[in-house]
């Protein structure tokens, strides 16, 4: 971006108090000043005319261009030199602090040309001049009396709360001196100087231990003049990590779904005394902790992940990890486990088959159902689940017993002799518990895969003498009734759409099918 730049006067005024650092009358007497006052910035008659010319303002929009006054602050010091009783040196340093003048121009841009806001001028001087003592040749020295002694200086403060490494520590002189001259200070640390010339000395210790701090205390003016104050010892206490009295995880044992899902994990925590507020941190393996930067936190085992579909009870063991940590960023951890066991939501076992347009079960639909259903169920905590299906070849119902008695659907028919096998009670059928036992029928729906339970097809199930109409081979697999085993209080399988308990008066009739 181009500048622009015109010629200007600037004049300045000021009120300065000037404070002397020796007495009035000393050959060299320093000082320092500071004062405000208004300067007035303004633009010469040429460039105001220039400025205005319209010409130039049509370009520039310059015609605002006129006198500014700011406030502005001063500030430096310097010496002055007694030569002889009336002339004397002056030599001075002055820095100037003023915003940025706008001369009546804008502080943004318009178009033409501005001065940006929010700026300011730095501006520096050093003068040395002559200087001219009116009155008195010099000033007139009192007749000096004896000094009394100073008073007693004593070290207070490090007295009261904890006293902690890492933190800072300030301690106060008290001192005074009858005859009001400046007093100087010289601080010792375990016997070293440290500290400045101030009236405060403040530390930082590194470490634990008893600190040493001694002080002289100096009249300025009279070297002579110093008092001793009596040694202040301050002990400074160790961080410690914080302590966990208290850890608690209850119960330990849980489930993957159901009653007893949740352990509440509780604890107790105290910090040092130089470690301040503590906080909590429940972490664990897996999963997943409800309210985990308190002293009291929930586990809910349903933040696992098991696999849903496998039929083998899976077993976890989650690691809880509490973490106490204090100010510093000192630390304190505990664990505990937790086991988590998760029974399947249901064991498929296989598919009793059945010849075509046939809801009798036949040897070999018996000997799986007898002989690996049954003895499963002699676990009170597990039902069976029967669901019976058609293929697409086949009729939709089966006659009753009598004429008169009505027809049944093929896919039920399938499910209820399947039943009565299970709970006939007598001759070759088996005795489950029918409270056990609950059946559907899905017509043809082949949503599941077929599981045939085949006789002949491995050695740890033989071949079944069966009748001619009864045979069946891996072609006839559609032709079907799906067994499932569902720990009590689990949903059924998904192939079961509406699972229903088994009808006493249907089963009364069925007995043990032959």
């Amino acid at each position: 971006m181009p500048t622009y730049d015109f010629g200007n006067r600037n004049h300045y005024i000021a009120l300065n108090p000037v404070f002397h650092f020796t007495p009035k009358g000393s050959k060299v007497r320093p000082y320092v000043t500071v004062g405000v006052g208004a300067a007035q910035f303004t633009p010469t008659g040429d460039a105001k005319r220039i400025a205005r010319d319209p010409a130039v303002n049509a370009v520039y929009l310059s015609q605002q261009l006129n006198d500014n006054l700011q406030v502005a602050l001063n500030y430096g010091g310097g010496i002055k030199i007694h030569l002889s009783d009336h002339f004397g040196l002056r030599f001075d340093g002055r820095g100037f602090l003023s915003r940025n003048p706008t001369y009546g121009l804008p502080n943004y841009p318009t178009g033409g040309i501005y001065i940006p806001k929010n700026d300011k001028l730095n501006g520096a001087q050093v003068t040395a001049g002559l200087i001219w003592y009116l009155g008195e040749k010099h000033v007139p020295q009192p007749r000096q009396e004896p000094l009394p002694p100073l008073g007693a200086a004593t070290i207070t403060g490090g007295d009261t709360g904890t006293l902690c490494q890492g933190k800072p520590i300030t301690l106060h002189a008290e001192a005074s001196d009858p005859a009001g001259h400046p007093l100087t200070y010289a601080w010792k640390l375990n016997g070293a100087p440290q500290g400045s010339n101030t009236a405060d000395f403040s530390f930082t210790p590194n470490n634990a231990g008893d600190f040493t701090v001694d002080l002289e205390v100096t009249d300025s003016t009279c070297a002579t003049r110093k008092v001793t104050a009596q040694a202040k010892t301050v002990s400074i206490k160790e961080y410690t990590e914080p302590v966990i009295s208290a850890f608690s995880v209850s119960p330990k044992d849980l489930t993957c779904r159901g009653d007893g899902t949740v352990a509440q994990l509780t604890a107790t925590a105290t910090g040092s005394a130089c470690g301040g507020d503590i906080t909590y941190k429940w972490t664990v393996s897996e999963g997943t902790v409800t309210n985990d930067t308190t002293a009291n936190a929930t586990f809910d085992s349903k933040s696992l992940t098991f696999d849903q579909t496998s039929p083998q009870t899976q077993t976890k063991t989650v690691t809880v990890t509490l973490t106490v940590t204090d100010a510093t960023g000192k630390s304190s951890t505990k664990t505990d486990t937790i086991n988590v066991k998760c029974e399947p939501l249901f064991i498929r076992l296989d598919d009793i088959v059945f010849s075509k347009n046939n809801a009798r079960v036949n040897n070999c639909g018996k000997r799986v159902l007898i002989d690996e259903v049954a003895p499963r169920l002699s676990d009170p905590n597990y039902t069976v689940v029967l669901v019976g299906h058609t293929d697409q070849d086949e009729t939709a119902e089966v006659p009753g017993k009598t004429r008169r008695a009505p027809k049944t659907p093929l896919d039920e028919a399938r499910a209820l002799n399947a039943a009565a096998v299970l709970t006939g009670g007598t001759g070759t059928c088996g005795k489950v518990d029918p409270s056990q036992v609950t059946v559907d029928w899905v017509g043809n729906d082949q949503t599941s895969e077929a599981r045939p339970g085949l006789c002949g097809t491995s050695p740890n199930r033989a071949e079944q003498k069966e009748r001619r109409t009864s045979k069946v081979t891996d072609a006839d697999k559609l032709r079907r009734v799906e067994v499932y085993l569902v720990p009590k209080g689990q949903p059924a399988p998904p192939a079961a759409k509406n699972p229903k308990p088994l009808p006493a008066d249907t089963m009364k009739q069925l007995g043990c099918p032959k």
